[in-house]
C-alpha cells in the first residue's frame, strides 16, 4: 500500500472549490479542471482538488500536487510564498518548486533572453530606484510605452503610457516602486494588430494553440477586459519558438503556456512563459488533458 491518500491534488483556489454562482468564467474553470481529474482518473491514480489554502489539509497526504486555477495568489503573495516553502518540504509539485520561485517574478523574461529567447526590449526598475517616469521616457526614447509589475497577474497595475499621460501615472508609480519592482516596455503594436498567441505545451512538446485578441480600443487581450479567445493554427515557425523557450527552462516544466507576439521588428517574441497556474483551454482541446495526465 502507498503511504500517500493520493497521487495528484488539483490546486484551486477558495473561490471556485464548490462555487454557488455558476457564470461563464465558474463554469469554464469547473470544466477545465474537470477535465484534467478524469484524464488522471482515467489512468487510474487517485486524484482530488482541494484550495492551495485549505487550512485542514495534510498536504504530506499526496505524493503530488499540480497547480491549475490557483488565481488569487498574486493577492495574497506573502501568504503564497510561505505555504509554498513550507508545502514544498511535504510533497512534489508541478510545476516543480523551483520553477515557480522563478516564474513568479518577471525578471525571468531576462534570463530567457540571456538564453537565446527574444523578447520585446524591456528597463526594470528595481525596488526603490530614484527616478521618475519622465525621465525614464526620455532616457528609452519609447514613444508609447507598457508599465507593469515583475510579480503581477490578470494586468494588475498595467498601464499604457505615452507623454500625454506620464504625469497622471507618476504617482502610482513612486507608490509601487517603494515596494515592488517594475518593468517598462515599449508598446507592441501587433498585440492590437494582430493579437496574441498562446502555445501550449505538455510534456515539452506542443498540442493546441489560441490567439487572443484584445476588444475595439483596448489593448489587454484577457477576457476580464472583453478580450476574445479563438482556437489557433500555429505555423511551424511558432511551434518550434514555443518549445524552445520551454527547453530553456531549468529544470523542464511538465506543462507550459508560452505567450508570443510578433514584436515591432515583426520578430517572433516571448511576452510570458506561463509555468504556475495557466489557463490552458483545455476546454477548446480537451484531448490535451489526456496528453499532460500521461506526462505526468
Amino acid at each position: 500500500m502507498s503511504q500517500f491518500l493520493y497521487d495528484f491534488v488539483v490546486l484551486t483556489d477558495d473561490r471556485y472549490v464548490a462555487p454557488t454562482i455558476l457564470d461563464e468564467n465558474v463554469q469554464n474553470i469547473l470544466t477545465e479542471d474537470g477535465l484534467v481529474l478524469d484524464a488522471l482518473k482515467a489512468n487510474g491514480h487517485r486524484v482530488t482538488r482541494i484550495s492551495w489554502s485549505d487550512p485542514e489539509f495534510n498536504w504530506g497526504s499526496t505524493q503530488t500536487v499540480i497547480f491549475r486555477t490557483t488565481w488569487d495568489y498574486f493577492d495574497r503573495f506573502e501568504e503564497w510564498k510561505e505555504w509554498l516553502a513550507s508545502t514544498s518540504k511535504l510533497t512534489q509539485m508541478i510545476n516543480p518548486y523551483a520553477l515557480i520561485n522563478w516564474n513568479m517574478d518577471k525578471h525571468y523574461l531576462r534570463d530567457l533572453n540571456d538564453r537565446g529567447i527574444n523578447i520585446p526590449a524591456t528597463r526594470y526598475i528595481e525596488i526603490g530606484e530614484e527616478t521618475n517616469l519622465k525621465a525614464l521616457y526620455h532616457e528609452t526614447g519609447w514613444t508609447d510605452c507598457i508599465l507593469k509589475p515583475c510579480v503581477s497577474g490578470a494586468s494588475r497595475h498595467t498601464y499604457k503610457l505615452n507623454i500625454d499621460t506620464l504625469q497622471e501615472h507618476e504617482e502610482i508609480f513612486q507608490t509601487l516602486i517603494v515596494k515592488e519592482a517594475m518593468m517598462l516596455q515599449p508598446f507592441q503594436k501587433n498585440v492590437v494588430e494582430k493579437g496574441e498567441v498562446s502555445l501550449m505545451v505538455m510534456g515539452g512538446e506542443f498540442t493546441h494553440a489560441v490567439l487572443k485578441v484584445a476588444k475595439p480600443g483596448d489593448f489587454r487581450v484577457q477576457d476580464d477586459f472583453g478580450g476574445t479567445v479563438h482556437l489557433y493554427d500555429p505555423s511551424s515557425e511558432e511551434i518550434a519558438f514555443a518549445e524552445k523557450a520551454v527547453a530553456a527552462c531549468d529544470p523542464q516544466p511538465t506543462y507550459a503556456r508560452v505567450d508570443i507576439i510578433r514584436d515591432n521588428s515583426d520578430q517572433l517574441a516571448l511576452i510570458e512563459l506561463e509555468l504556475i497556474e495557466p489557463e490552458l483551454w483545455f476546454r477548446l482541446k480537451p484531448e490535451a488533458a489526456q496528453v499532460l495526465a500521461k506526462a505526468l
